[in-house]
């Protein structure tokens, strides 16, 4: 006999957990072994598409926020 949709959507909704926290797990420990940090990454990756003179911009926009 055939699935439920609420069975198959139970399924689907529990392996879509599996992946994210494994995701998330793998995330987490690629950062902690790399040491590097969501803030620093973000820089990082604006500095390659912006160019250096952009970042010190956002950087010192970052630095004086309230």
């Amino acid at each position: 006999m055939e699935e439920s949709n609420a069975q198959r959507r139970a399924k689907h909704r529990a392996r879509l957990n599996r992946l994210r926290t494994q995701a998330a797990c793998h995330l987490r420990k690629w950062i902690s072994r790399h040491g590097h940090t969501v803030r620093a990454e973000f820089l990082q990756g604006v500095a390659y598409k912006l160019g250096s003179g952009a970042v010190t911009l956002l950087i010192l926009w970052w630095e004086t926020r309230p």
